[in-house]
């Protein structure tokens, strides 16, 4: 097919922390050195920001370094963080609250700030495109293109595809976008970064990946309630009562508003398991609901989080690009952080392709980003906490917990040993018939609500009719293996209500129903599908959430 193609010195996939600090960086190392860059940034949301979702306490080390006049030049970080509480939920009544003296030291929050991860993103690229960088939202990355090994650039996808194939009134086919080379960075679990760890086998000789999947809410909360920068962290209930692990967060921004979530380590191992609902039950602990009742829920979200850390991390480099930020799995999920770690790495690529392109490459892989990355702080970051995870899944929160305080407080780096977890979290999962069914409440429209009226508040849209963008490398797979074996456990997993098992409307039994047009871009399904049977691709650009100040 001819395509359309524009040529840029770098392309940028994702407009994301990651990607959006890489491009900022290039464009000013090519004005400081008096050069003329081309530099590209594409993002699949309807607008910058319109994917972006994370806790977030922010901390502010890589803008530091991208924009050390950030507050002058109106950087959204309004709430500095003024006090923080960990709880260890005991049951649905029941907390003790730990003393500072035994949080483990990244834990702490004190120079830190509450905001939103989409607004500060909006603001970068305000910043970017000030700089000389073009942004284009509403495009997105369908393919890569490889020519004698080497990446070259990416594909955007058609638009005007009807579900049957067939081409629409007003398709317009993708269009090429080439470049000497190309930064990935689409967040966690990106679909062709995935492809890429894969076809350059980037992982190799590394833990399997690890992922949590987080989901949150915005409220507006009772005026009389609300304490900007107070950071509320649990552990525990709900998650023990399943043998699960992960936690809470509820952070009080500006304008009379808290975030509330929860992480779900997608490492458990009961199908029963449903994170969307082990959400709304934490809501009516009285150390939680005690901030929300009253209030109104005003926003929802869901994203998967790579927390594998520095075990997990692929190699970075390959012919042509560069794998970055959440694509490649840099969060510090001891620090419950992913935004600052994401921009350095999209710093450290920004001067390692500026390097290269001084020095005439094009497409050529940049082999000298791994020492530039190993003499970062990003490294050593990772590096000290690389047991966090590992003894979280291994010994659960309390003993994994105790790890990471002698670690961090006692030791003041990382014990000699190296602890891994090397089974994929896909492969985590019993037989539903050894494990205890789990009851959960029906929502009550107050504090606790269903998929479908959460899901119509993250103001998720997409053209109905379209190609299916959650695809099944065997469509039996579902009927005949995941529901005998673990009734089915995209049911539950999925925080979106996409999956179902439903009658057939001819009366001949069950059939397995996917709802795409619900779909909030959180990967879970790619993720923990025990058949790894489903492959998430994307949908026409623009389509997906349109998160506000999330």
């Amino acid at each position: 097919m001819e395509r359309e193609s524009m040529e840029f010195d770098v392309l940028i996939v994702g407009g994301g922390p990651a990607g959006l600090s890489a491009a900022c960086r290039v464009m000013q190392l090519a004005q400081e050195a008096g050069e003329e860059l081309t530099v590209c940034v594409v993002e699949k949301g309807s607008e910058i920001g319109a994917h972006i979702l994370a806790g977030t306490v922010f901390e502010p080390t890589a803008l530091n370094e991208l924009f050390p006049d950030w507050k002058e030049k109106g950087a959204p970080l309004n709430t500095p963080v003024t006090r923080d509480d960990i709880f260890l939920l005991k049951n649905q009544e029941n907390a003790t609250k730990i003393p500072n003296a035994f949080v483990p030291k990244n834990m702490h929050n004190h120079g830190n700030y509450i905001i939103s991860l989409g607004n500060l993103c909006r603001w970068l690229a305000e910043q970017a495109e000030q700089l000389g960088v073009e942004v284009y939202p509403g495009f997105a990355a369908a393919e890569t293109i490889v020519e004698d090994g080497q990446v070259k650039g990416i594909i955007t996808g058609d638009m005007g595809v009807a579900r049957d194939g067939s081409e629409k009134d007003g398709y317009m086919p993708g269009m090429e976008l080439r470049a000497k080379y190309t930064l990935f960075t689409e967040g966690c679990r990106g679909h062709l970064g995935k492809r890429l760890i894969a076809d350059y086998k980037l992982d190799e000789g590394k833990d399997p990946q690890h992922y949590g999947i987080g989901i949150k809410e915005l409220w507006d909360i009772d005026p009389a309630k609300h304490e900007p920068g107070l950071v509320v962290h649990t552990t525990g209930w709900p998650l023990n009562e399943s043998g699960s692990t992960g936690g809470s967060f509820l952070y009080h921004l500006e304008n009379g508003q808290v975030y509330v979530g929860l992480i779900t380590d997608l490492s458990y191992s009961n199908p029963h398991v449903s994170p969307f609902e082990e959400f709304q039950r934490l809501k009516h602990h009285p150390e939680v609901k005690k901030y929300l009742e009253g209030g109104k829920r005003v926003a929802y979200g869901a994203r998967a989080i790579a927390k594998g850390g520095y075990n997990a991390l692929p190699k970075m480099s390959f012919p042509g690009g560069l794998l970055l930020g959440c694509d490649a799995g840099t969060l510090n999920s001891s620090k419950i952080k992913g935004s600052h770690t994401a921009m350095k790495s999209g710093l450290l690529g920004a001067e390692a392709v500026f390097e290269a392109l001084k020095e005439g490459k094009s497409g050529e892989e940049i082999t000298s980003f791994q020492k530039r990355f190993e003499d970062s702080w990003l490294y050593k970051e990772l590096y000290a906490e690389r047991n966090f995870g590992p003894a979280m899944h291994k010994f659960g929160n309390i003993v994994g917990g105790a790890v990471a305080f002698f670690e961090q407080n006692i030791l003041r780096g990382s014990l000699p040993i190296t602890f891994h977890d090397t089974t994929p979290d896909y492969a985590t999962m019993k037989p539903a018939s050894d494990c205890k069914k789990i009851s959960y409440p029906k929502p009550d429209n107050t504090l606790t609500f269903d998929r479908l009226s959460s899901v119509f508040i993250s103001n998720t849209n997409h053209e109905e009719d379209q190609p299916i963008h959650l695809k099944l490398t065997d469509p039996d797979i579902p009927l005949k293996e995941n529901l005998p074996k673990y009734d089915e456990p995209a049911q539950r997993y999925c925080p979106a209500g996409v999956y179902e098992v439903v009658e057939a409307d001819d009366g001949s039994g069950n059939k397995f129903q996917i709802n795409a047009q619900n779909c909030v871009h959180c990967k879970t399904c790619d993720i923990k599908d025990p058949a790894q049977n489903i492959t998430w691709v994307t949908p026409e650009g623009g389509g997906g959430p349109n998160y506000p100040n999330m």
